[in-house]
């Protein structure tokens, strides 16, 4: 499903090509969000769905079995020509905790999911690689890199960030400010699966299809730097 979303807005993007922006973001956003809720509606009819673009009709707090899903992930990096830096995100959690899920990466080619689980590679040697967001890197994000004499790198969206951890490029992914659960439910599927830590920033259990989809912080990282990245923040 993420793949074939993902493929349907590299198509999006193409036909849209000189569009502004905002326009070709909506599209992407409306029309992926149409194809996964239709192909979820064949395979699982009995499933209940939250999409950032669907409405939450609260029907799903009655349910074990829910995808949570973000269509376009990184909306404005997808309107932005020439940009990788967004995704698709498809997980299935069952009462309330993740257990599948898969995030595409369409500009670059891939889709990493929990099955078969991706193997994060050996890290790099150098300074610890702390990926924030381009336009509000969270002060505990900083934090942590001061903490580990590391270093920011900046990404754009949420799947991007955390995918960037699955694949070795840099080492931390910690989030504060705000998200949603379909921000993190399927990187934290996927980053849990390749055997990376994925927490809260207080260390605790990320927890899904709670009555507030508010899900404001997140911690991704590389399992031998949890305890430093959540010592740093007072939480070790």
């Amino acid at each position: 499903m993420a793949t074939a979303a993902g493929e349907l807005l590299l198509k999006v993007r193409a036909n849209l090509a000189g569009s502004p922006g905002y326009h070709v973001g909506d599209e992407g956003d409306r029309l992926a969000h149409d194809l996964i809720v239709e192909m979820l509606r064949e395979a699982a009819p009995d499933d209940a769905v939250l999409s950032e673009e669907g409405r939450d009709d609260l029907v799903r707090l009655q349910r074990a079995r829910v995808w949570i899903v973000d269509p376009l992930d990184g909306t404005r990096e997808f309107g932005e020509r020439g940009r990788t830096d967004w995704a698709v995100h498809v997980a299935l959690t069952i009462d309330g905790i993740v257990q599948a899920g898969a995030v595409a990466l369409p500009a670059v080619g891939r889709t990493l999911g929990t099955e078969p689980a991706p193997i994060v590679p050996e890290r790099a040697p150098g300074p610890v690689r702390v990926v924030v967001s381009r336009s509000r890197p969270p002060i505990e994000a900083r934090i942590i890199a001061d903490a580990l004499d590391g270093q920011l790198v900046a990404l754009g969206s949420a799947g991007a960030k955390a995918m960037a951890v699955v694949l070795g490029d840099v080492d931390i992914y910690a989030h504060a400010g705000g998200q949603y659960e379909w921000d993190n439910a399927a990187p934290a599927a996927v980053a849990l699966a390749a055997g990376l830590h994925a927490s809260r920033l207080d260390g605790s259990p990320l927890r899904y299809n709670q009555a507030d989809p508010w899900l404001p912080d997140l911690l991704i990282c590389r399992p031998e730097l949890a305890d430093a990245a959540l010592g740093a923040l007072g939480f070790g």
